[in-house]
This record gives structure tokens, C-alpha cells and sequence, in this order.
């Protein structure tokens, strides 16, 4: 019952981000649009014993670390923003992306580079062909 349960909020979920990515296309000849959406955890549902999320970090199973997450762009926006949506899809087959990916990934996909970020977690590093802003520099630049 509980996996029933799991599998109607999963349908349930698919049909809110597909209403979401269809308004999106709506807006698409005023902006550049596009959505990324992350579950905010995995879940157990009995393997190994196991049932929910919530287990510490380091001794959760991945079905409770590696979470389902999605990105759809609209053209505009991957040209506005130097991505491959091919180069995107194939990297999203090579590797299991979780929370730990997305400060890094938004970081890098506006350009803004730090102390903090990390480009070996950012999912679109790959992807973008752009020249980053160091706005460290600029702060300090901007002090003198």
C-alpha cells in the first residue's frame, strides 16, 4: 500500500510540472523561460528495511540521497545562457545529481563565480560556453 501511495504522489507531481512547463511555453515568445525542479529527498520504501527519508547523511541509502530532478528550457534561454540541451542530456545519463549540485549549478549558470563555488558540482559547467564574472574581484575593486 505505502508504494501505491508513493506512486500516486510521483503521478501526481508529473502532472503539476507538466502544467508548469506548459505555461512556460505560453510565456516563451516574452521570456526566457525555464524550470528546474529537485524532489526535496529520496524516499525508502522497504529495501533493506528501510522505510522513509531522514536516515544522517552519511548513513542513508542513495534511494534517500539521490533525488528525482528535472530541467526543461525553453531555446531562448539555452541560447541566452550558452547551454547544449544535447550536451545537458547526455551529462544527465552519466551521473546522479542531489542537493549538493544545486547552489554550485546556479552559481555557475548566472556567471556569478566565488570562494564557495565549486564547478565539479555544478551541472552545467560542462554544458556553457560563457565567461564567468568574478564578483569577488569586483568587490574588492570596488573598495579600493
Amino acid at each position: 500500500e505505502i508504494t501505491n501511495t508513493y506512486d500516486n504522489t510521483i503521478a501526481y507531481t508529473d502532472y503539476v510540472i507538466s502544467q508548469l512547463i506548459n505555461q512556460l511555453k505560453a510565456k516563451g515568445s516574452s521570456y526566457n523561460t525555464a524550470l528546474l525542479y529537485l524532489s526535496d529527498h529520496g524516499e525508502s520504501l522497504g529495501e533493506h528495511g528501510l522505510y522513509l527519508h531522514g536516515m544522517p547523511y552519511q548513513l542513508a541509502p542513495r534511494y534517500q540521497t539521490e533525488i528525482p530532478m528535472m530541467l526543461w528550457l525553453s531555446q531562448s534561454f539555452s541560447m541566452e545562457n550558452n547551454l547544449d540541451p544535447n550536451c545537458l542530456e547526455e551529462q544527465a545519463k552519466l551521473y546522479h545529481y542531489s542537493h549538493d549540485n544545486l547552489f554550485h549549478s546556479l552559481l555557475g549558470l548566472f556567471s556569478v563565480r566565488s570562494e564557495v563555488y565549486n564547478k565539479r558540482q555544478d551541472i552545467f559547467a560542462q554544458c556553457q560556453n560563457r565567461l564567468p564574472i568574478d564578483y569577488n574581484k569586483l568587490q574588492q575593486s570596488d573598495s579600493l
